[in-house]
């Protein structure tokens, strides 16, 4: 028996593109371009910029970097990629801290860190930020319920990113568990 080369699936999270008539990108070239980079098995969900794929070990880590490079010189688009193992969107299910009989369960959604972020940081956020919604952070996530819409919100990416001085990308519980069954199909 010899040693794969290859990791299980993987799932890449893209921020901002795809949304609200801004940063179109075709998900044929999405695809092409993880291919591009070595990757393999390569689907997308949806047009937000959710990809399950394999890579080689040895490009495994640097794939945010090459994908964001990819995206900006084709289409001058800056953006985040966030990458998470099978493993770990599992581990973001079982971890949720919300009730699942929470009245406003429908409107959790999670976002996704690339760094787990340093205790001082997360103490200073300010819980009445936005009020009626509700936050919770766990490691490299961060659950949140947005009981009137997550656009009325004023906990957004850019203010857990400036503020926990790393980078976000987030997406509705549903969406999550697609993507849990996606990269475990």
């Amino acid at each position: 028996m010899h040693e794969s080369r290859t990791t299980g699936k993987i799932l890449a999270l893209l921020r901002g593109i795809n949304v609200g008539g801004k940063n179109k990108l075709p998900m044929k070239d999405l695809v092409a371009s993880f291919v591009a980079i070595g990757c393999t098995d390569v689907r997308t969900f949806i047009q937000s910029g959710n990809v399950v794929f394999c890579a080689p070990h040895s490009v495994l880590k640097s794939v945010p970097a090459l994908i964001s490079k990819q995206i900006e010189k084709r289409f001058g688009y800056n953006i985040p990629v966030l990458i998470r193992t099978a493993q770990e969107v599992g581990e973001v299910i079982q971890g949720n801290p919300f009730p699942k009989d929470h009245p406003h369960a429908h409107s959790l959604h999670v976002f996704f860190l690339a760094d787990a972020p340093a205790a001082p940081r997360v103490t200073a956020l300010d819980p009445n930020r936005s009020p009626g919604d509700s936050y919770i952070v766990r490691g490299r996530e961060i659950y949140a319920i947005f009981p009137n819409g997550v656009g009325s919100s004023k906990l957004t990416n850019s203010y857990f990113d400036v503020q926990l001085s790393t980078t976000s990308t987030a997406r509705n519980w549903r969406t999550i568990h697609k993507l849990f069954d996606l990269l475990n199909g």
